[in-house]
């Protein structure tokens, strides 16, 4: 009896299942993407198509940064997580009253020329770290900007000891994450633990799928000891995403972080004002905000400075349509100032000794 009745059921679900309109049938069209993983990233379609569109902005190529990519490639470089909203519930959102007229142009490499930080660019290589990058390197900068101080803050500290905190390392994290790492624990410098993956990968067949690496908590160079490396935000908060308040939080306090989505389209980049013109979502990036501008056709954009290495885009840089939230460029603004913990106790302990010597 038994027997007959689970028979009978299964032929049951099965009728319904046939009897279901073919458009529910999706199976197909989900597994469509994952099928393209392994064709190559860079396509001749894709330059075409943008280098035709007389209205595109900006112009494509073949950049040699993604030579033998694939998609699936390069979409694991592309680390930003979906940040959930429960998440966003304590961070303030901050806005600036509308009392200055802000510059039509404006570059943080020349507002501030004394701070090298700034027109640095880096290579993330095989990790999907860029979550990371845009927040130290936002940092480092602040530190120049408000306290005159020309230091490289590790990135590999943030990715490899923040852990579950911050998402997963080098398949993603979450920028707001980041920046209360940098309040609760900080990072050390550059020199003390520098990057574990700044060599890239080009020649054929390489894989660029990389662990995440082991945090040690022991700087590499024997003279500096880890706790007195490290450098702090006071805090941790987005920008409103008026393009006014994020404008007006560059020219005061310095370059911000921000993410935004990434289409196939964007890997091909070589020049002008970016705008999604082609190709499927291939996820989530994060880079750095330096600043703004209008072009000769009236285009206003965005400057920013991306972590792929200077053989990728306008010599590693790119710009993107501003005031359009392009790509969702300005809802995930991001940032925190520059802390003096640590610093008064280091460098007293400098002077300490300097008189013990004498």
């Amino acid at each position: 009896m038994a027997m007959s009745y689970g028979v009978a059921l299964l032929l049951l679900l099965a009728a319904i299942f046939s009897a279901l309109p073919r458009h529910d049938q999706v199976v197909a069209v989900k597994l469509f993407p994952r099928m393209r993983t392994n064709s190559e990233i860079l396509q001749d379609s894709i330059v075409r198509s943008v280098n035709a569109n007389p209205k595109a902005g900006w112009q494509a190529s073949m950049n040699p940064r993604f030579t033998n990519y694939t998609i699936g490639q390069f979409k694991h470089l592309l680390g930003v997580k979906p940040t959930p909203q429960n998440a966003l519930e304590n961070i303030p959102v901050i806005t600036h009253p509308k009392t200055s007229i802000l510059p039509k142009q404006f570059d943080a490499r020349t507002a501030w020329p004394q701070c090298s930080t700034i027109r640095k660019i880096l290579e993330q290589g095989h990790c999907g770290s860029c979550w990371a990058f845009g927040a130290v390197e936002s940092l480092s900068d602040r530190f120049c900007i408000q306290f005159n101080m020309n230091i490289s803050l590790s990135v590999n500290d943030l990715l490899s000891c923040c852990g579950f905190m911050c998402g997963d390392g080098c398949d993603g994290g979450y920028p707001i994450y980041a920046w209360r790492y940098l309040v609760q624990s900080g990072v050390v410098t550059e020199t003390c633990d520098p990057y574990f993956d700044d060599i890239g990968c080009s020649h054929p067949g390489c894989e660029p799928v990389y662990p995440t690496p082991q945090c040690e908590k022991k700087c590499k160079v024997k003279n500096q000891i880890w706790d007195e490396s490290k450098h702090f935000s006071v805090n941790a908060y987005r920008i409103d995403s008026n393009q006014y308040n994020i404008m007006a939080e560059i020219y005061k306090n310095g370059p911000v972080e921000v993410a935004f989505t990434v289409y196939e389209d964007f890997a091909h980049y070589k020049s002008g004002i970016y705008r999604h013109i082609t190709g499927d979502v291939m996820g989530g990036h994060a880079v750095k905000l330096i600043g703004w501008g209008t072009s000769e056709d009236r285009e206003d954009y965005w400057l920013l400075a991306n972590q792929w290495n200077r053989n990728w885009g306008d010599d590693g840089y790119f710009k993107i349509r501003r005031g359009t939230n392009e790509c969702g460029i300005e809802e995930d603004v991001v940032a925190g100032l520059p802390s003096t913990k640590n610093l008064i106790r280091t460098y007293a302990d400098i002077e300490a000794r300097g008189d013990a010597i004498a």
